[in-house]
Parts: structure tokens; sequence; C-alpha cells
């Protein structure tokens, strides 16, 4: 008889061997890392062929923010299509650390996402284009991964440009219950 260990790395090899993860994603995942030049990170978006960046304003004692971190943004989907389309930062609205903006203001963290993007509350997700020029906010959090998934098709087929994210979404779910 094979003893449990022998099993359990057979087991991992196969699933290894079928390119399957061998442990569950982590917020971490979705984001990318950032040394704090947002102008650095739009020229990385341009040359990788991305859509934009995405922004996710957050501070650390944010249930919301919390949440959507062990929920949302873990989703293998939803990681991949974030991936796709966008560069993904998360932004501490409270944090001391310097931070240059897409048109070169440097500051905190903290005094450009107070001053520049007015982040009260979090999460605040915000996507910008290869410009630097926001296209979309949405403040709180999402409540599905589906309508987080929803409001990057919002931007990536530029339906921000006709209507508001939460028209969109009415006229999405009135299709999809209209089938």
């Amino acid at each position: 008889m094979k003893k449990w260990w022998q099993k359990l790395a057979q087991s991992l090899m196969v699933l290894a061997m079928l390119g399957l993860p061998l442990q569950a994603a982590q917020a971490s995942d979705f984001f990318d890392e950032t040394f704090g030049n947002l102008q650095d990170e739009l020229a990385t978006a341009k040359e990788n062929g991305k859509q934009g960046v995405f922004l996710f304003f957050e501070m650390e004692e944010c249930p919301f923010c919390d949440r959507m971190k062990k929920t949302i943004l873990v989703q293998p989907e939803v990681i991949k299509y974030f991936k796709e389309h966008f560069l993904t930062y998360q932004i501490d609205i409270e944090g001391a650390s310097t931070l240059i903006d897409f048109d070169g203001t440097e500051g905190t963290s903290q005094s450009i996402s107070e001053k520049k993007y007015r982040v009260r509350a979090t999460p605040v997700m915000m996507f910008f284009d290869l410009e630097g020029n926001p296209t979309a906010r949405y403040t709180g959090p999402t409540k599905t991964a589906d309508e987080f998934m929803l409001l990057g098709k919002f931007v990536v087929e530029g339906i921000y440009k006709e209507m508001s994210f939460t028209k969109y979404k009415r006229s999405v779910t009135t299709d999809t219950a209209a089938q």
C-alpha cells in the first residue's frame, strides 16, 4: 500500500501536467507591481498592447475592499480578463509613499487620492485610457464577479462613451431576462 504522501505527490504531478494551478489565486495575482510612477506604468501599458490602466483605491481597514480582494479579484476569469486588457494597481488612500500621477503630479498616494481624484470612501475603481485620462469610475464594491466583469467590459468595449454603467447594467440585465 502506498503512503498517503506518495499519492499526494502523484496527484500534484497530474495537476501540474494538466496545467492546473496548485494553489488558489490571491488578490496579489490580480494586481501588477508598481514603483509608484503612473507615467511609467502608462508607457508599459502602451508597450504591452493594453487598453489602459485600472486603479483600485483602497485602505487597510476597509471591509468592502477586503471582500473584493478575497472573493472577486481572486476569480481566475477576472484575473485573466483584466490582465489581458489592463495594467492593474492598488493605491492606498492613506499611504505616505510617493506617487507620480499620469500627468507628472508628484505627491503621496494619500494626497493624490484625496485632492486629485476625490477618493473619500473605498473602494473606488477607476479606469484610465492610454493617454492617462479617466474613462470610468465606480465607487463601492461590486456585488459579484459577474458585475465586476461587466464593469471591465463596459470600459473595454467603449460603452462608457455612450452611457453610464448603471444604465448599461440595466440594459444587459433586461436583455438577459428577455431571452
